[in-house]
C-alpha cells in the first residue's frame, strides 16, 4: 500500500481552498484502487459502487490496460491528426467491428462525442433531409443528461444545469421520457433526430417502459429522422448487454460511446455511424487535437479486449440480478422503489438519498445520490460474490440505521 503523511481532512481543505466548488464529493479521499475496491489515505477500504460513472467498468487499474498504457507511453503519445499514427487504425477497426458500424470519429470526453453527434445529425438534416437552413430540430427528453457544454445544457430540462448560463442554443424540442405518444407528437418536418439515453443515469436510473426504445426507433424511421443513442454510461457492458439498445434489438443511426472506452486510464470517446452518414464530414468540419491520439488508441484497444474477453456484459447481468434480488428482499419503509438493469441500479427513497449515501460510506461502501432521492448503485463489472455480499450486508445495516 502506498502511504502519504497528509490526512484526508487536510487534503480536502486544500482542494476546497484552491479548486472551484463545482462538485459536492463524498467525504472520501482515495489514495489507491484495485478492481472494485478503493483505499483512502488513512488505509480504510471501500467498495466502489460509483465506478466513475461507468468509466471503470473493467475495474480499477486493470493490469492489461495498465500494461498497454505503459508500453505505448514509451513509444509515442501524441501526434495530432495533422499526421497519421500507427495505433489509430487498429482502434478504429476494432471499435467498428465490435459495434457493427462502418466508421467512427474519435474524440476525448463524452460531451465532445455528443457534440459530434449533434453536428452530424444537423448536417444530415440540411444536406439529406432538406430541412431549411438553421431550422433543424432535435428531440430530447425530460431528465436527460448528455454533458455540460453550452449546447448540451441547452438540451437539458434540469434548471440547475441551465441557470444563468444562457443564452441557450436553439433547436431542441423536449418530450417526456417514456411516453411514446408524446414523442410521436413532438416530430415535425424539421426534426432531424432524437437524442436519447436508453436508460437515464444521472436522471435517476430511469428505465423506460418495455418496448419504448423500439417504438422510438420506429418513429424515427416513420418521420425520416435519425435515432441517436447516448450510450456513454449505459454502453460497453454496464446494463448486461454490450449496449443497452441491444436489449430492444435496436441499432442506432449514431451511437455515442465513451467512459469505459478508456478503461479508467484515459479519456476516449467516439461517435459511430455508417458510411453514408459519417462521410458528410469533410476535412476541417470537425476535429480534436487529442482525439485519436496513439496513447488513447492503445488504451482503448486494451479496454475493448478486456470487455469482450472477460465477458463483462454477462458478468454485469449476473451480478446485477444478485444485487437486485438482495435489495428487493430488504424490507424498509424508506424504500419507495428499486429499478435498473445489469449493474445500473437505482434505489428510490422516501428520504434524501444523501443520508443513505453517508451511512453506507461509514460502512465501507462508496455510492452517490442523484435526483435528491435516488441512490445509484453501479460497481465495476468485475465485482465478485464476496463484494456483492459485503454490499448487501452494508446496505441492510445502513438503511436500518436511518
Amino acid at each position: 500500500m502506498h502511504g502519504t503523511s497528509t490526512s484526508s481532512h487536510a487534503l480536502a481543505e486544500i482542494e476546497e481552498r484552491y479548486g472551484a466548488h463545482n462538485y459536492a464529493p463524498l467525504d472520501l479521499v482515495v489514495e489507491h484502487a484495485e478492481g472494485a475496491w478503493l483505499w483512502d489515505v488513512e488505509g480504510k477500504k471501500y467498495l466502489d459502487c460509483i465506478s466513475a460513472y461507468s468509466a471503470v467498468n473493467q475495474g480499477h487499474c486493470h493490469p492489461r490496460i495498465h500494461a498497454a498504457l505503459l508500453e505505448q507511453a514509451r513509444r509515442v503519445t501524441l501526434t495530432s491528426r495533422a499526421m497519421r499514427n500507427d495505433r489509430l487504425p487498429g482502434f478504429l477497426e476494432k471499435l467498428t467491428s465490435l459495434t457493427g458500424y462502418d466508421m467512427a470519429l474519435p474524440m476525448n470526453t463524452g460531451a465532445e462525442a455528443v457534440e459530434t453527434a449533434i453536428k452530424l445529425a444537423r448536417r444530415w438534416g440540411y444536406e439529406r433531409k432538406g430541412i431549411p437552413d438553421n431550422r433543424a430540430e432535435m428531440i430530447v427528453f425530460s431528465n436527460n443528461f448528455h454533458g455540460r457544454t453550452t449546447t448540451i445544457i441547452s438540451a437539458s430540462a434540469t434548471p440547475d444545469y441551465r441557470r444563468h448560463f444562457g443564452p441557450y442554443t436553439p433547436g431542441f424540442v423536449f418530450a417526456p421520457f417514456g411516453d411514446a405518444d408524446a414523442l410521436e407528437r413532438a416530430f415535425n418536418e424539421h426534426t432531424c433526430a432524437i437524442l436519447i439515453e436508453p436508460i437515464q443515469g444521472e436522471g435517476g436510473v430511469n428505465v423506460p417502459p418495455e418496448g419504448y426504445i423500439k417504438r422510438a426507433w420506429a418513429l424515427c424511421k416513420e418521420h425520416n429522422a435519425l435515432f441517436i443513442a447516448d450510450e456513454i454510461q449505459t454502453g460497453l457492458g454496464r446494463t448486461g448487454d454490450l449496449f443497452a439498445c441491444d436489449y430492444d434489438a435496436v441499432k442506432p443511426d449514431i451511437l455515442i460511446v465513451g467512459k469505459a472506452l478508456g478503461g479508467g486510464f484515459y479519456p476516449v470517446s467516439a461517435a459511430l455511424a455508417n458510411r453514408p452518414l459519417m462521410e458528410l464530414f469533410a476535412p476541417g468540419d470537425h476535429g480534436s487535437t487529442f482525439g485519436g491520439n496513439p496513447l488513447g488508441a492503445a488504451v482503448a484497444i486494451a479496454s475493448l479486449d478486456v470487455i469482450v474477453e472477460e465477458n463483462l456484459p454477462a458478468r454485469a447481468r449476473n451480478a446485477g440480478a444478485k444485487i437486485l434480488n438482495g435489495l428487493r428482499a430488504t424490507r424498509s419503509p424508506l424504500i419507495a422503489g428499486i429499478r435498473g438493469r445489469g449493474l445500473m441500479i437505482g434505489i428510490e427513497l422516501t428520504i434524501d438519498a444523501s443520508r443513505l449515501s453517508d451511512a453506507l460510506l461509514e460502512r465501507g461502501v462508496a455510492a452517490k445520490d442523484t435526483q435528491a432521492r435516488v441512490l445509484r448503485i453501479a460497481p465495476p463489472l468485475i465485482i465478485d460474490d464476496h463484494a456483492i455480499n459485503f454490499f448487501l450486508e452494508a446496505f441492510n445495516s445502513a438503511i436500518s440505521s436511518l
